[in-house]
């Protein structure tokens, strides 16, 4: 199971370091490898989050998510996607800034920097509704109970995690995106270009997740009604007609990830620029970083890992929570992807052994259920 799952992900790694290596020599190989492994650290929680939504689509769409999916996530998060910042916010056609991303690395370097504030503003508040979302929601399985359960029972009002994220950005804009932004080396406010792009990935998140849950609520309902279709077709033996709503369901689904893949990449790929400026070995790294962390996710739907590890999906969340934290404060402060990486690692690392602890916990309680039950017994 490890091996074919994980065999795209070989075959890039061995393709990406061959074309680093005829790209720029034996330095761009260690550069390569050094952004995969940057990429893979920072995406972990992703990973773990992906799966929650992965395990509920079919092998069709798992399969798309790993081939369409990887492209995307590739060529259009790692490659295209700072060429277009580039583009959108220095004014440049297209052509102009791909041209300027390969001859001249450092101004393109400095125009990435300076659309930052916005990148993070977009990226923070859509990973931040996400945590929101996911600690107001009342669940049966609780890690930090303390924490969590009066959470819940905030979740109960309406629209919370909206206002809540509104006044997050309201803070953000008034704060770390008014006070002395480097841009080309000028200080200049940023407030209003961190209000508009953070109102924009909260309007993109309740878009693009209002329709995955609207699909996905619907998809229920057909299945309720196709089963209820076959118990009255084994009984008439009448032929039934095939239900087409899960395409679209999971399609929408399918889109939600690559929102909330590009989200995650956002870090990934302004770290990037701390190692190396040249956007073809950028590409060629976070791209075998972004193929590792695809995998691992289908890798943790086939093994069944959450069902295994409970709080497993806790830990990811509560890593998104303090990623969207960290992309609102990098607005102003330089943290070091080093920091980010590890709070991530920590968050999952801590969930996975509350996991381990509590299935050793249930293993020890049931030989006495058991015998308790033959007491019992007359």
């Amino acid at each position: 199971m490890l091996v074919k799952t994980f065999r795209g992900a070989f075959v890039c790694t061995a393709l990406g370091l061959v074309l680093g290596v005829l790209y720029g020599g034996w330095t761009a190989l260690g550069v390569v490898a050094i952004l995969a492994v940057l990429e893979i650290s920072l995406s972990f929680d992703n990973a773990v989050v992906n799966a929650g939504v992965l395990k509920k689509m079919n092998a069709f769409w798992q399969r798309i998510f790993l081939t369409v999916g990887v492209l995307i996530a590739v060529f259009g998060m790692r490659l295209a996607f700072p060429v277009v910042i580039v583009a959108i916010t220095a004014r440049l056609n297209p052509y102009d800034a791909v041209h300027l991303a390969l001859t001249d690395k450092d101004r393109y370097q400095q125009l990435v920097t300076d659309a930052h504030p916005a990148i993070a503003a977009f990226g923070g508040m859509f990973l931040l509704m996400i945590f929101l979302d996911f600690i107001f929601e009342d669940r049966d399985i609780q890690w930090l109970r303390r924490i969590e359960q009066p959470l819940a029972r905030l979740g109960r009002v309406d629209m919370l995690s909206v206002c809540i994220a509104l006044v997050v950005l309201l803070v953000t804009s008034f704060t770390f995106a008014a006070h002395a932004h480097q841009e080309g080396g000028v200080h200049v406010d940023k407030g209003q270009t961190v209000l508009v792009a953070g109102i924009a990935g909260l309007i993109t998140y309740l878009i693009v997740g209002g329709l995955s849950g609207f699909f996905e609520d619907r998809l229920d309902d057909e299945e309720e009604r196709e089963q209820e279709a076959e118990e009255a077709a084994a009984r008439t033996g009448r032929p039934r007609s095939a239900v087409v709503l899960a395409g679209r369901a999971a399609f929408f689904m399918f889109l939600y990830l690559e929102v909330l893949d590009a989200s995650f990449s956002f870090d990934g790929v302004i770290g990037a620029f701390a190692i190396t400026n040249d956007i073809v070995l950028m590409a060629l790294g976070l791209g075998i970083g972004a193929v590792y962390v695809r995998s691992l996710t289908v890798y943790l739907v086939r093994q069944g890992t959450l069902d295994d590890y409970v709080y497993l999906e806790h830990g990811a969340h509560y890593a998104i929570g303090a990623l969207a934290v960290i992309l609102m404060v990098t607005i102003q402060y330089e943290i070091n992807e080093v920091i980010t990486g590890l709070v991530g690692v920590v968050l999952i690392g801590w969930s996975f052994w509350s996991s381990v602890r509590h299935n050793r916990a249930l293993a020890a309680a049931e030989p006495d259920t058991e015998t308790a039950a033959r007491v019992s017994v007359p």
